[in-house]
């Protein structure tokens, strides 16, 4: 079956010029052969239109229109014969390798190759001479080394759709690595921004509400004094993003990125801005190991503390809150604990991004990390961040 699908403009074009070159040697008196069968010239032009119109099939039924040719070329030998349809016949063999199925341009090129070599035996073996040699040549001309051209522009048209998939293939995979760094760079972005300002307004936001719900203006004054502490202190955290942001995504953390040598100073932020409400922050640093980090783990553990403090200022009960830091020569431990419970005063609301965050953190130095309520002592129970990160260094995922 073959399709019945508009001719390609090619393939007419094809058709009508082969139809007009055979006419016109058949006008003029030119053949290819005598004494045959059917001697009358005008015989000829039978299998000349059935060539031509052979042509229009060439793309869409190709191996047909190559069975089909092969009888009309056979036909053609008992009349004088044009040389139009042989031409014709030859673009149809081309066409049946390059246009055809797998199996057909694999198929065709054995087959004419096997025909001309056994008409080339076949008649040296009936009459020796030059002539059966040439009958040989003119059957491999006809349809060997049109099946074999036709095999070799399919092969350079079938390296050329591979090269092109693989260069489209690396252009989607460029552009899905351009996309996942740029949402990389983006969760990086974020995190940094929430673990920067969220302990600052946190803050603000409790002792601004206690500034408005206590009409004592010792209690405002100190109020107002810590809330302008968080505001200068989050601003320089703001001015130190927007300068990393400024070094067009230089690689690693700035050099003026907290370290764990600050965690005095935030603990004892912390216990200012937490100490209406009842929490006593203490520090207990109890490494073993001395030495540097690694930049990314200072900053992930700084920011793990920086953190569960906020979540203990937001929703901690009065009581201690113990930050422990711990380390043994492959792992850094940072343990957070505060009490569970209900508090007098102002809280401010939680968005869960904290935990998120430093989930996402640990996850990248390939860490582990447990946030939770624990049983503590006295029947009290107790929020505990405890996060567990590999002090090696390697490269870490950003």
């Amino acid at each position: 079956m073959f399709s019945l699908a508009r001719p390609n403009r090619d393939d007419v074009l094809l058709a009508v010029t082969g139809l007009s070159g055979g006419v016109i040697l058949w006008v003029i008196g030119i053949h290819i052969q005598n004494g045959r069968l059917f001697d009358a010239p005008w015989v000829s032009l039978l299998p000349l239109v059935v060539m031509s119109a052979l042509e229009l099939l060439r793309r869409s039924a190709p191996l047909t229109a190559l069975a089909v040719g092969t009888l009309a070329l056979v036909a053609d030998q008992f009349t004088v014969g044009s040389l139009a349809t042989l031409l014709m016949f030859t673009d149809l063999v081309y066409a049946a390798v390059l246009y055809g199925t797998p199996a057909t341009s694999r198929r065709v090129p054995v087959i004419t190759l096997l025909l001309t070599v056994a008409t080339t035996v076949g008649f040296v073996a009936w009459a020796p001479s030059a002539d059966a040699v040439l009958i040989g040549i003119v059957v491999g001309m006809v349809s060997f080394v049109p099946a074999l051209t036709g095999a070799s522009v399919r092969n350079h048209r079938e390296a050329a759709e591979a090269a092109r998939l693989r260069a489209d293939q690396t252009a989607l995979l460029a552009e899905m690595d351009r996309v996942q760094a740029v949402t990389a760079e983006r969760s990086r972005m974020a995190r940094e921004l929430h673990d920067m300002v969220a302990n600052h307004l946190s803050a603000i936001a409790i002792h601004s509400t206690a500034a408005l719900s206590i009409d004592d203006p010792g209690t405002s004054r100190d109020a107002l004094g810590v809330i302008r502490q968080n505001s200068v202190d989050g601003l320089a955290e703001m001015r130190r993003l927007i300068g990393l942001l400024r070094e067009n995504g230089a690689a690693g953390p700035p050099s003026a990125a907290p370290t764990l040598a600050s965690l005095d100073t935030l603990v004892e932020q912390a216990g200012a801005n937490s100490a209406s409400s009842g929490l006593d922050v203490t520090l207990h640093d109890g490494r073993e190991e001395s030495g540097p980090l690694p930049a990314p783990v200072e900053l992930a553990a700084y920011r793990i503390v920086q953190e569960s403090l906020t979540n203990a200022l937001k929703h901690a009960a009065a009581g201690p809150v113990a930050v422990r830091l711990g380390r043994s020569r492959t792992v850094l431990t940072v343990e957070v604990s505060s009490v569970i419970g209900d508090r007098p005063g102002p809280r401010a609301p939680g968005s869960g991004a904290g935990l998120v965050g430093m989930r996402e953190r640990v996850a990248l130095l390939g860490g582990t990390i447990e946030a939770g309520p624990r049983p503590g002592g006295d029947g009290v129970n107790i929020w505990r961040v405890r996060a567990e990160l590999p002090v090696e260094e390697r490269t870490y995922r950003t």
